[in-house]
């Protein structure tokens, strides 16, 4: 019988395109895992609060590899939460794959195996859930880490701004930045960025273009 380290609550396994990240357009495996301590205003997922099938993580690997994609990102809710998620990202990694792992960021990343990569985000004052930031992780993050954005208002930017100029967040990781989608104009955004000469990248969440924005498991 599996114990609670070896398994996890799983909403979704799927196959679609990175939408988002510095590996955005590329195929992927999806592993969205049940769960989430946070409610941003803007989430696109909160079908994965509680629905969820529990599986062995060597269940979910084969799962992946079935698809024969080299690139699976673990995201949520917040994969975090679950303490299997490290165990799945390192067998996933033994398995000759690139992993991504988005967090909120509120909880510890320094758990995750090496090799693996973090997307972090940092969540800005509109969200509702800025306080909720561990600034600790900040330390944490290397080249190969990424740290995302999400811009509601100008508000919102002005704010990320002064966090990537305190934090020299830049020369750390890329730093992603995108717009709530359907609320603000991404034209805004990219023109403010070039106002300051920020040295971030900009980003659409491609699948929500190629899609229905609504729709899951895309």
């Amino acid at each position: 019988m599996a114990t609670q380290a070896t398994e996890l609550v799983i909403n979704e396994i799927y196959a679609s395109v990175q939408g988002e990240s510095s590996y955005a357009g590329l195929p992927c495996v999806f592993v969205r895992l049940t769960g989430c301590n946070l409610r941003c205003t803007y989430c696109d997922s909160e079908f994965a609060f509680y629905d969820g099938e529990r599986r062995t993580v060597e269940s979910v690997v084969d799962d992946v590899r079935a698809h024969n994609i080299p690139l699976v990102e673990i995201t949520g809710g917040e994969p975090l939460l679950q303490k299997a998620c490290v165990p799945l990202a390192q067998q996933l990694r033994d398995a000759g794959l690139t992993v991504l792992v988005e967090t909120s960021g509120e909880r510890p990343i320094d758990v995750l195996p090496e090799g693996v990569i973090r997307i972090m985000d940092l969540k800005c004052p509109s969200s509702g859930e800025c306080e909720r930031n561990n600034w600790d992780n900040i330390a944490q993050l290397t080249a190969t880490d990424e740290v995302k954005f999400v811009i509601g208002d100008r508000a919102d930017y002005d704010w990320m701004r002064d966090v990537i100029e305190t934090h020299l967040l830049t020369n750390r990781c890329p730093v992603l930045v995108s717009t709530i989608h359907g609320h603000m104009a991404p034209k805004t955004v990219v023109e403010w960025i070039l106002a300051d000469r920020l040295p971030v990248r900009f980003q659409l969440q491609m699948h929500k273009y190629v899609w229905d924005p609504s729709a899951r498991g895309v």
